[in-house]
């Protein structure tokens, strides 16, 4: 399968840094609070979007998280990012850093080349 079929329409990279609130809650109130308050939140008002989450914490005092987002498009990217902003996610748990939101290999499809930077051995 090419890249072509298989990559996201929308990538963000969404660089994060822990907050007091979320550091003094026990490992086991961080993870129920993420499953009850946030996980819930996402699944009620997005569709078609994956994601995968990188601790940076030991490498970086800029960002403590990477979270990466896939959206199948760019509603279902915006739709993500207002369900996470109803939650304690969003300013209370975390700090949203910045937001790097890009198309895989774009200026390549933008001119009809085949993409040389992603690379699959």
């Amino acid at each position: 399968m090419s890249v072509e079929e298989t990559a996201p329409a929308v990538t963000a990279f969404m660089l994060i840094k822990t907050r007091p609130e979320w550091l003094a809650m026990t490992p086991q109130e961080r993870m129920n609070a993420f499953a009850t308050q946030v996980v819930p939140a996402i699944r009620a008002r997005t569709a078609g979007v994956r994601s995968r989450f990188y601790d940076t914490e030991f490498y970086s005092t800029r960002v403590t998280d990477v979270w990466v987002w896939e959206a199948d498009d760019h509603a279902a990217y915006q739709l993500l990012v207002d369900a996470l902003r109803e939650t304690p996610f969003w300013d209370r748990y975390f700090e949203v850093v910045d937001l790097l939101v890009g198309v895989e290999n774009g200026y390549a499809r933008t001119y009809g080349f085949d993409p040389l930077a992603t690379i699959s051995t």
